[in-house]
């Protein structure tokens, strides 16, 4: 009997045991999970700052007995390290446990700033179901709360602190916010958007020390200092891989995976936050912190998982990693899709009306849109998606978008059309 095990009890982990147990009724499933509540969403935190669900809104999976019901085992524990050779996985309690087939997808842990009193009382980071209840205790109505990063999951986390009704600081060391998502001109309209709205936001500054105390005293690199009574450190993410040190498995900024999820090494794979796969819109490896990704690249993991228990050929591929933002900003939805940048030798399009709060930018390669932003274009939101994920060539309608960003639609429908992806237009005019 094949025994599957999976570090990381994330969307990632649970996908992947769920598609193992529906190929493979007979198998042994364990996920082992570093947190002692029930397997549950990070994405999820935001709507129960906002009071919008409960604890139990959290979960994966609502029935108690789920993972009993499907036979998966669940550990929790901590993975100190994993023995290749062996094929053994030791934990932080003193156990072991040997595998047939491994998947890492222990996601991500957020960037500690080494800012002078970042470990003060008051400053939390929002990851994690008990930074959750710790932030809930104290951005009640009223408090002053300084949050450090002004990132995607920045933003998310921006939106339900401002559903609290807190007086709100955002600190961005970059010269716009979500840097890694927007422009200068639209990172500079969601900027005047959230100031609007009455948040105060700082780019282009640093946290230069937090000074213990209630309140918490922030120095900023501006000169001012900014009084809190919570600040909360969204710096940024990454990998969750130390435990893979001299493993022998091969990592870099992510464990590094071929087209069917396996790592270097036969019978290991990864999925999730910490995989590497390669990105077919840009032609390199990424992270992808995002979670539709990561449940492709569960499920074809998984897929494999069974086959290379069984002895036969991987046969499931993934067949990319698009990079897919969408955001909503204290009501300001702004959108990001595949290489945004543009790419070397390529062509872009601007359009910008700033009065009515609306821009977007087009990056071609050739006759392929490779990437595109929006800020305040709800519409064509799908068609972006679907036409920078498609590679579709548009042949002549790349000179009429160049000419009129505004005829994305029109674009996609016959071009999709001619290339017999039709299914895929009808999807996109549906978003």
């Amino acid at each position: 009997m094949t025994h599957h095990l999976i570090l990381g009890a994330g969307p990632a982990g649970v996908i992947a045991a769920e598609t193992i147990r529906k190929h493979a009724p007979g198998d042994t499933i364990t996920i082992v999970g570093d947190e002692k509540e029930p397997p549950y969403s990070r994405m999820a935190i935001p709507y129960l700052l906002m009071g919008n669900v409960d604890e139990r809104g959290t979960y994966l999976r609502k029935s108690p007995s789920h993972f009993k019901d499907i036979k998966v085992n669940l550990v929790q524990a901590h993975v100190k390290q994993v023995d290749i050779a062996a094929k053994k996985v030791a934990l932080g309690n003193g156990e072991s446990i040997t595998f047939d087939t491994l998947l890492i997808a222990t996601g991500s842990h957020p960037v500690r700033p080494p800012i002078p009193g970042i470990d003060a009382a008051g400053v939390h980071s929002c990851w994690t179901l008990d930074d959750a209840r710790a932030i809930m205790a104290l951005a009640t109505p009223g408090a002053r709360v300084l949050q450090l990063g002004a990132g995607f999951i920045g933003c998310i986390i921006m939106e339900a602190l401002s559903a609290r009704g807190v007086h709100l600081s955002v600190v961005e060391m970059g010269d716009r916010m979500v840097p890694r998502m927007m422009g200068p001109t639209a990172g500079g309209m969601i900027r005047d958007w959230c100031e609007a709205k009455g948040v105060q936001v700082f780019t282009g500054t640093r946290v230069e020390a937090i000074e213990a105390g209630t309140p918490l005293n922030v120095r900023l690199s501006n000169g001012k200092t900014v009084a809190a009574d919570l600040v909360i450190s969204a710096a940024g993410v990454k990998p969750a891989i130390g435990f893979l040190e001299k493993s022998g498995i091969t990592c870099l900024l992510g464990v590094l995976t071929d087209e069917h999820l396996q790592t270097n090494v036969p019978g290991i794979y990864a999925a999730g936050d910490c995989a590497e796969a390669f990105d077919k819109v840009s032609g390199k490896t990424i992270v992808s912190a995002i979670q539709p990704n990561a449940a492709e690249q569960a499920r074809v993991a998984a897929l494999n998982m069974v086959a290379f228990g069984r002895g036969t050929a991987a046969s499931a591929e993934l067949k990319g990693v698009t990079q897919i933002n969408v955001l909503d900003t204290l009501g300001l939805i702004s959108s990001s899709f595949g290489d945004w940048q543009g790419q070397p030798g390529g062509e872009q399009v601007e359009l910008t009306d700033k009065a009515a709060g609306r821009h977007l930018s087009l990056q071609f390669k050739d006759d392929v849109l490779v990437g595109c932003n929006s800020v305040g274009w709800t519409e064509h939101v799908g068609v972006m998606r679907g036409l920078v994920e498609g590679q579709v060539r548009l042949g002549e309608w790349k000179e009429t978008l160049k000419n009129d960003p505004t005829k994305l639609m029109e674009a996609y429908l016959a071009s999709a059309q001619a290339q017999g992806t039709w299914s895929g237009a009808q999807d996109a005019r549906r978003r």
